[in-house]
């Protein structure tokens, strides 16, 4: 073992993982919201109160909880549009696969409580027309809006994997979505929705060197008792197809199955969920740092979403451009002001160039007020609900538009000019 060797681990959860319901239900939420609000916007139409359908004045804090039974939704919404909560929650319910008493939570049979009111207008203010634009200290249109409150974000990149994501959270999540896969097939037929994964890599001098540990406990049916014959499945029809292809030793692992023996009740019927209690999940896995914000149910003038989404396609773009092989954006905001307030680089050691020449690259290369990130992330579309489940970033979804490294030229031509 090399002199500066360590472990990391990262977790991931299935789509049935009761947070994770959550933050599913929040975003389809939102979705519908921002669809039905983009027809109206398109029809004309205006409501009797005389305002009119506008996607850009959707404002969304959507929260859920689940419990045995039960589904409650809360949180402060504006829009023109009318939804069917009901609906959405059970669909979402059904899609994720929980369509029988006995799986212990059912999309049919459960309760849901609608506890959703108006957005508060001392908070829409601050969104709709800027400090800087009410006090007259501006013309920009892009400062008209205000960050939708105070806080600081984390944007992350490293060159561990093809996707510029930390190995170990990068393979978890690759274990939950095969875990979820195998499941809706009816490859394992004796799998249920919730599951959970963990990754442990050893690290040589701050690369990747081998899988030392893998956790993969999974809900399953009462008839199945015997746990070796689920460690079979899962080292084959899961473990194997994930991790074969990762370019990373990994056969000399320990494997976990089910280590407690027995998963029958799970879902919301083993734990209660909560929208935005898996946000380590939805980020980095633990590597890096985290400014607290949830993402999902949030639309995006709410920057511990627009702006968490916005400092991953930054970091990417510096990484991807060969200027450091990790690198970590923090940016900070304050209610009601368009500008950031800071922007911090950290390259850990591994910039070609100083930290404070890539942050100055970035500056002039990227646009980090709210409305210039919702422009150039296209953030006013209902793609919120496949973010919700695997992870934010690392996805090659076209959708996932912080994803690209559209930038890299222009850090590059930046770094170049700087004196």
């Amino acid at each position: 073992m090399a002199s500066n060797s360590y472990l990391f681990t990262s977790e991931s959860v299935t789509e049935g993982h009761p947070d994770k319901i959550c933050d599913q239900i929040s975003d389809a939420i939102l979705d519908a919201i921002l669809a039905k609000e983009a027809r109206l916007e398109a029809q004309g139409y205006v409501a009797p109160s005389g305002i009119p359908a506008r996607i850009a004045d959707v404002r969304c804090a959507c929260e859920t909880f689940v419990t045995t039974g039960t589904v409650l939704v809360a949180g402060e919404i504006r829009t023109q549009a009318y939804v069917d909560i009901q609906k959405i929650v059970r669909d979402t319910i059904r899609r994720i696969g929980y369509t029988s008493a006995a799986y212990g939570f059912d999309a049919d049979t459960c309760g849901v409580l609608n506890m959703i009111h108006e957005q508060s207008p001392d908070i829409a203010q601050g969104i709709d027309e800027s400090f800087d634009v009410q006090a007259g200290r501006t013309a920009d249109e892009l400062d008209r809006t205000g960050a939708g409150d105070q806080g600081m974000m984390f944007g992350f990149a490293c060159d561990e994997t093809e996707a510029l994501m930390p190995m170990p959270l990068y393979l978890a999540h690759g274990l939950s979505a095969r875990l979820a896969e195998v499941r809706k097939r009816g490859t394992l037929a004796y799998l249920r929705p919730d599951g959970k994964t963990q990754v442990t890599v050893r690290y040589d001098d701050g690369v990747p060197a081998e899988v030392t540990a893998i956790v993969v406990s999974t809900q399953h049916s009462a008839e199945i008792e015997d746990m070796s014959l689920v460690k079979a499945d899962m080292l084959e029809q899961v473990i194997a197809p994930v991790l074969e292809g990762a370019q990373i030793p990994w056969r000399d692992a320990e494997v976990f199955v089910n280590p407690t023996g027995r998963f029958v009740i799970g879902g919301p019927v083993g734990d209660t969920g909560l929208t935005g209690r898996k946000i380590i999940v939805d980020t980095y896995g633990g590597v890096g740092r985290h400014g607290g914000g949830s993402f999902s149910g949030k639309d995006c003038t709410k920057v511990d979403r627009s702006a968490a989404y916005a400092a991953r396609w930054v970091a990417k773009n510096v990484v991807a451009a060969g200027l450091a092989k990790r690198c970590e954006l923090q940016l900070a905001y304050a209610i009601g002001i368009a500008r950031p307030l800071s922007i911090m680089v950290d390259t850990f050691g591994t910039g070609a160039v100083g930290d404070e020449i890539i942050e100055r690259a970035v500056r002039e290369v990227f646009d980090l007020r709210p409305a210039a990130i919702i422009r150039d992330l296209d953030l006013r579309r209902p793609i919120f609900e496949k973010t919700a489940a695997y992870g934010h970033f690392g996805r090659t979804d076209p959708d996932f538009t912080w994803e690209r490294t559209d930038r890299v030229d222009e850090l590059c031509s930046a770094v170049a000019n700087l004196p």
